[in-house]
């Protein structure tokens, strides 16, 4: 039998990284490939940036990855915080970095449609960002209180819907920002689902379930892992899943068309990007590195139990999906006429 690391990696898929990581050649600066002789790449601790708050599910995915990402390179990973604008603080740091050390673990609208929402966000994330690997993807699932206004004991899915159609914007929602996925499914889903709740931003998804749990907010789309909790509790109750049928990651929660919300889709995904001058070899052998390392059996479970059905991808997979989602997202935007205040 393999002897395999603490993190779940076989002692021959250690060293295999370990020699793809040696082979992988970096100037001192990746704008400079006139620079002399290359070096083995990483060189120094390596950073990988998150723009949502320490909790947040973009922050326990990237804290997952740190670690057997730091056992196969053989340098230090550590994960900064820098929250703001709905991730694009995080993702304009990233895009701007120069230090050839410096990863970010995105969201789908900081690779997709922030420059569709505000012409003036600092980076263009279809030209500065070089996609690295699709991680993980997920349904939102529609979650309110379980005591409280627009809420009755007993009530079915299809009940509190119907009552929240009676409410209109008596009734208000949370999202992580203005632009977020959460932000741009819900106002979706009020056109789908004829309701008509007030939108009240907050800079993560922990701040969010503590409103709702204050009775700030009625309602929000939230990850399945970061809700599932307070449903067991009895504290938050799961209404619907934006998936088209059940997800395995909410696999008790009916989808939100089983309560008669029609052609209603929608995913979260989180990825690895880096700075666009990433040379594109080194963006393939690391592309192959963290999908295999999200792919095996300890971190695929711990994904789930985060709430993420693993993916994994190259480069170019990851950058069709950014392609997809920048149309289907954008064309929420437009239709909805989002804009930021």
């Amino acid at each position: 039998m393999t002897a395999r690391s603490p993190a779940g990696f076989s002692r021959r898929h250690l060293a295999q990284a370990l020699a793809a990581a040696v082979a992988w050649g970096l100037t001192p600066s990746w704008a400079n490939p006139s620079a002399n002789a290359a070096k083995a790449w990483p060189t120094q601790t390596v950073r990988l940036v998150v723009g949502f708050p320490a909790g947040s599910s973009p922050d326990l995915t990237a804290r997952a990855l740190a670690e057997p990402l730091a056992k196969v390179l053989g340098h230090n990973v550590i994960v900064e915080n820098k929250v703001g604008a709905g991730g694009n603080i995080a993702a304009d740091f990233v895009a701007k970095s120069t230090d050839g050390h410096t990863l970010g673990l995105m969201i789908n609208g900081n690779m997709t449609i922030a420059r569709i929402l505000n012409p003036k966000v600092p980076y263009d994330p279809l030209k500065d960002l070089a996609p690295i690997s699709l991680i993980g993807k997920a349904p939102l699932v529609l979650t309110v209180p379980a005591s409280g206004p627009g809420v009755a004991p007993g009530q079915t899915a299809a009940e509190w819907l119907s009552q929240a159609q009676k409410a209109g914007d008596k009734l208000s929602y949370a999202s992580p920002g203005v632009g977020t996925v959460a932000h741009l499914g819900m106002e979706l889903l009020k056109t789908k689902a004829g309701i008509a709740p007030v939108h009240v931003p907050y800079p993560g998804n922990p701040q969010i379930i503590t409103a709702m749990l204050g009775g700030q907010v009625q309602l929000a789309l939230l990850p399945p892992a970061l809700s599932a909790a307070q449903v067991r509790g009895g504290k938050l109750r799961a209404i619907g899943a934006s998936s088209t049928g059940r997800s395995p990651v909410a696999a008790e929660v009916p989808s939100l068309s089983e309560i008669g919300v029609k052609d209603y889709q929608l995913e979260i995904w989180n990825a690895l990007a880096a700075p666009a001058s990433m040379p594109a070899a080194v963006a393939s052998q690391l592309s192959a590195l963290v999908s295999e390392i999200v792919r095996e059996p300890e971190m695929r479970a711990r994904l789930f139990q985060q709430g993420w059905q693993v993916v994994g991808s190259s480069p170019e997979g990851l950058r069709n999906r950014i392609a997809s989602d920048t149309k289907a997202l954008g064309d929420i935007i437009r239709s909805q006429k989002i804009e930021l205040n």
